[in-house]
């Protein structure tokens, strides 16, 4: 029986700046339209420039008063994000609500990130990890700042493997990604008690959409085929459209009712479908040990440390 489903009201967000990585498309294309049209002033981080505008454009269009930009953001890059992270420092303005949505799925190979990462948990993690922490300024300058990390029903199936997280021993496509969905969540969890721990100010949540149709299923498994005729339909059958797979991200960005270090997805069948509810934890996500050795792992890794950058802030 499906759970009893959440309002998602946007309230007004006027005078609030977010931030949503691979705002031209899917999920991070609905959300920022769905943020902008409540009057919130939205960051597009992109990989892609050319496509960025064309998603800008037609947001644009939608929402005449709308105020967007673009942001050069290849969060498979360490130098990038840096740059990126700057570029919003530089402003001195406060980031209200960071949504990091932007990702890739079930890469048929082995393939690493500019910085020698396996290309699923370098661009799925380690980069939304390292922007997280190096924008923790321009969080802490909101009055209440918000973070948002995109997981996946993938993460049910996903497993620690502390001596293969680069896949260097082994790989496998989907394992990969189950691996960087859970760590997507667990980093949402650790966040929030780091926070919480340390009196950052900052309010962790995660969301997943279920089984939403966007670009991941060309550009992952298929390794940008478009898909057959035949599989249009089935995913047409099986999965639900994008303006109602952004609902469980879209309640943890803006609703005062949202758990912090909380877990949203849809409330149907096995959460692949329906209206946002509390989604269900995976047991590898309840491993207080494993989000200590993820965090720490992810420290060493990109360099980002968040207590020496909470700690530039407060001086």
């Amino acid at each position: 029986m499906p759970r009893t489903a959440l309002d998602t009201t946007v309230p007004n967000l006027t005078g609030r700046l977010a931030v949503v990585t691979g705002a031209n498309s899917g999920l991070g294309f609905g959300l920022t339209g769905r943020l902008a049209a409540a009057g919130a002033e939205v960051v597009m981080a992109v990989r892609n420039r050319e496509k960025g505008q064309r998603a800008l454009d037609e947001l644009q269009a939608q929402h005449p008063d709308a105020h967007l930009r673009l942001l050069d953001l290849d969060l498979a890059s360490l130098a990038s994000v840096r740059s990126a992270a700057q570029s919003l420092l530089d402003e001195d303005r406060a980031v209200d609500i960071l949504i990091n949505n932007a990702g890739i799925m079930a890469v048929p190979d082995r393939r690493e990130t500019a910085d020698g990462f396996e290309l699923q948990f370098g661009s799925n993690h380690l980069g939304p990890f390292a922007l997280t922490g190096l924008l923790l300024p321009a969080l802490q300058r909101s009055e209440a700042p918000r973070v948002v990390s995109t997981s996946s029903i993938a993460a049910n199936a996903g497993r620690w493997q502390w001596d293969n997280l680069q896949a260097e021993k082994s790989y496998s496509a989907w394992g990969a990604y189950g691996l960087s969905k859970l760590a997507n969540l667990v980093f949402a969890r650790e966040l929030q008690r780091l926070s919480t721990l340390n009196g950052w100010g900052v309010t962790s949540i995660a969301a997943h959409p279920g089984g939403t149709a966007t670009n991941l299923q060309t550009t992952g498994p298929r390794d940008g085929r478009p898909p057959s005729p035949a599989q249009q339909r089935r995913t047409a059958r099986f999965m639900q459209g994008v303006n109602q797979g952004i609902l469980p991200s879209l309640y943890a960005a803006t609703s005062p009712s949202a758990t912090p270090g909380g877990y949203y997805g849809p409330n149907g069948l096995f959460e692949v479908r329906g209206l946002p509810a509390p989604a269900r934890l995976p047991r590898a996500a309840r491993d207080a040990t494993a989000a200590v050795l993820l965090w720490d792992a992810s420290e060493r890794l990109t360099g980002v440390r968040y207590a020496e950058i909470a700690e530039t802030v407060s001086r």
